[in-house]
């Protein structure tokens, strides 16, 4: 069974292009979305796929309209893979039925794999360079050490609750407890 799958960004845009082009290529049921791209979590893809059985193949319109980050578009076509599901996207002629198909893909992963690797590089360098100018990484501290050990005698002394002091410094409680030591 062909299963198609359609997403467009924004209701002001609609899907009939696509729904179009997934009919004409057979698919037999198709899920429709409204959403980023850049969203991991969308309902409908995660209903395609899982209602994809062995020998079925899903099918977009383009490889941009189920992912925008390849690393992620990868790793789903992989486990399709391993359930003997393959993949199919019209505009870029990819099949993963056919030798041409998986080796386009396969390019697209080792293209991937070098872009993480050069992002990683490049992430590392970037640090280093902070780090001897001085600058830390992160998000800067809610207390000071001086106002978490005001905050620490206040409580050891019952002076004030834990609500009530986490507002006099204005933070959550739970940023306060990170704050005070564990006990055993």
């Amino acid at each position: 069974m062909m299963i198609g799958y359609a997403r467009v960004s924004t209701g002001d845009q609609n899907h009939d292009l696509q729904m179009d082009a997934l009919k004409t290529a057979g698919c037999e049921h198709i899920f429709r979305e409204t959403a980023s791209g850049a969203q991991r979590d969308r309902p409908m893809l995660k209903a395609a796929l899982g209602s994809l059985k062995t020998g079925d193949t899903l099918v977009v319109w383009r490889l941009d309209r189920w992912a925008r980050d390849l690393i992620h578009l990868l790793e789903t076509v992989q486990d399709m893979e391993r359930r003997g599901v393959r993949f199919r996207s019209l505009t870029e002629a990819i099949d993963t039925a056919t030798p041409t198909g998986r080796l386009i893909l396969q390019i697209f992963g080792a293209v991937a794999e070098f872009e993480r690797a050069v992002n990683r590089e490049r992430t590392r360098a970037g640090l280093a360079a902070a780090r001897a100018r001085g600058r830390t990484g992160g998000r800067p501290r809610a207390l000071s050490s001086e106002k978490a050990k005001a905050a620490q005698a206040m409580l050891a002394e019952g002076l004030a609750r834990a609500p009530d002091i986490a507002a006099r410094f204005g933070v959550a409680t739970s940023t306060l407890y990170r704050y005070l030591p564990r006990k055993a």
